[in-house]
């Protein structure tokens, strides 16, 4: 049953948007009276909330700020402006252009990123080409987007300040292919997904849903509200940890060219697991707008809706914490192995269903070794999970310090070199069909590839514990630790398209760790002098 707490009958009075509202005051963030009392969803949480993913930005008094750790009667007086209240011609602009750049692709984060560039742009006369590209990169600090790799969002920023317009792309047949073929499951991008609308569960649920989020004990916890529900949960989202990761599984004896071992990484996706359900309905995917890199396997939030809606005769909306997705959602799961002069090696691995299959099918001159380890759920459907790990050290035994060459299970090659100054990529994935989809989902490989390999882990105690529980203590790379990234897409008119950025993901991790000498861990910058 919903559980009813005390509430404040005083009142605030917040402009938003250019209108007054009169709301009750409940001690609530921002983001809650936006989302909650308002109904203006183009915030959203990413991090449960602690100010760390970017994706609740708005605007008060000009100036960005997260909603999420703002409390709402400290905004009485000021002036909120949130992505609704952007204007029409210049909401246009803003997703004409990432469409065009290929600068959104699940659109979850991007509200909040127009919103600051919005405001880095107020300050900014008649800038240079140089400048804009400074300014963004600058103002992309302040927030993690694991799809796009950061480069395609600057473009989209340029072109928006350098007075360059662009046709907004349609969602043709050809494009859609594609998108699908890169993202692994439907998703839409369009100039509306773009500015947040992209139909995510947290999102689109009734207005007169309950909410349910798990408390400390993983009970689920029904509340009317976000809010009143956390409340009600008392969980204190966890902090990052002081403690040094570990990699798990030692490296199997041989004679051996190169050795790799890796520890627990995390998908990283930003739309936390989330899904409502009617009574007696079909809860909503979890997926949103996007396949979330194979992490969202589970599906235990839809459960969770439609057992709970069953249970309170109402509509219920069940959300993940940005905790519980780290602790529930499945990892990348840590290896240990080395490749010989002849090609064959042997990869161990932390149990993972099917991960022998995708092996055999791969690299059947591997052996692979499956170990019992204490440790957070593992999956292959992680993006390159087991071959790519298998792709970076074959790259060992490839002559010359580049181009890396690598093949993914499709069949698409890329081929990549450069390193911390700038990657160039060419990558063979069919016919191309749309430029513009391939090459945004290749920046956004490389960049996963590259932040995968120098800076990812996720600190898992030898019993198995999580201690790193926040989104930023995953190591994703920022938009100032990303080389720049070239990609040239080779065009294979009457071939069939087959997904070609997974081959790009695996390469640029390839040449991260050529860069590094083949040193014999992930994540690379942690063996750096000094770290």
């Amino acid at each position: 049953m919903a559980v009813s707490v005390d509430e404040s009958d005083r009142g605030l009075d917040l402009m938003v948007n250019g209108h007054i509202h009169s709301i009750a005051d409940r001690g609530g963030s921002l983001l809650d009276v936006l989302r909650d009392d308002l109904g203006l969803t183009g915030a959203k949480d990413g991090c449960s909330p602690q100010g760390q993913c970017g994706c609740c930005t708005v605007l008060i008094d000009g100036r960005p700020r997260v909603a999420c750790v703002t409390p709402a009667r400290r905004v009485q007086g000021r002036e909120v402006v949130t992505i609704e209240g952007l204007g029409a011609e210049r909401a246009a602009a803003w997703g004409r252009e990432l469409c065009a750049s290929g600068g959104s692709q699940c659109g979850f984060c991007t509200p909040g990123i127009v919103l600051r560039l919005e405001a880095a742009a107020a300050a900014l006369e008649n800038p240079t080409v140089e400048e804009l590209e400074a300014t963004s990169d600058t103002a992309l600090l302040a927030h993690l987007c694991r799809c796009t790799g950061w480069q395609t969002i600057t473009e989209a920023f340029v072109a928006l300040h350098t007075g360059v317009v662009s046709s907004a792309v349609d969602q043709t047949p050809d494009r859609q292919q594609r998108i699908d073929l890169e993202s692994a499951t439907p998703q839409v991008i369009s100039p509306s997904t773009t500015l947040g609308s992209g139909g995510f569960a947290a999102d689109s649920a009734p207005s007169d849903a309950l909410v349910a989020v798990r408390d400390a004990g993983g009970e689920w916890v029904v509340g009317d509200t976000l809010a009143q529900a956390r409340r009600v949960a008392g969980k204190v989202q966890g902090r990052r940890t002081t403690k040094e990761h570990h990699h798990p599984i030692p490296v199997p004896t041989g004679e051996f060219v190169a050795t790799l071992q890796t520890g627990w990484t995390d998908p990283g996706y930003l739309e936390t697991d989330a899904s409502w359900c009617s009574p007696g309905g079909e809860p909503a995917s979890c997926l949103g707008n996007g396949g979330a890199f194979g992490g969202k396997a589970g599906r235990d939030v839809e459960r969770a809706a439609r057992r709970l809606a069953d249970a309170h005769g109402r509509p219920v909306l069940a959300l993940f914490s940005r905790e519980d997705v780290i602790r529930l959602g499945p990892k990348r799961p840590p290896v240990s192995g080395g490749i010989r002069a002849d090609g064959s090696g042997v990869l161990r691995i932390a149990t993972t269903d099917g991960a022998d299959d995708v092996l055999r099918a791969y690299a059947p001159e591997f052996d692979i070794e499956q170990v019992t380890i204490a440790g957070p759920p593992t999956s292959v459907t992680i993006r390159g999970a087991v071959w790519a790990e298998v792709a970076v050290l074959r790259s060992a035994l490839q002559p010359g310090p580049e181009p890396i060459v690598v093949e993914g299970p499709s069949g698409s090659i890329a081929r990549v070199s450069g390193g911390p100054h700038g990657i160039d990529v060419s990558v063979r994935a069919g016919a191309v069909g749309d430029p513009v989809v391939l090459r945004s989902y290749c920046i956004g490989a490389a960049h996963a590839g590259w932040s995968w390999a120098t800076s990812e882990a996720l600190t898992v105690t030898p019993d198995g514990e999580i201690h790193d529980l926040t989104v930023r203590s995953l190591g994703i790379g920022s938009a100032a630790d990303t080389p720049p990234i070239r990609v040239e897409l080779v065009d294979e008119p009457g071939r069939r398209p087959i997904n070609g950025s997974d081959a790009v993901f695996a390469a640029v991790a390839a040449l991260a760790w050529r860069h590094h000498g083949l040193a014999p861990r992930f994540p690379l910058l942690s063996q750096l002098p000094g770290r």
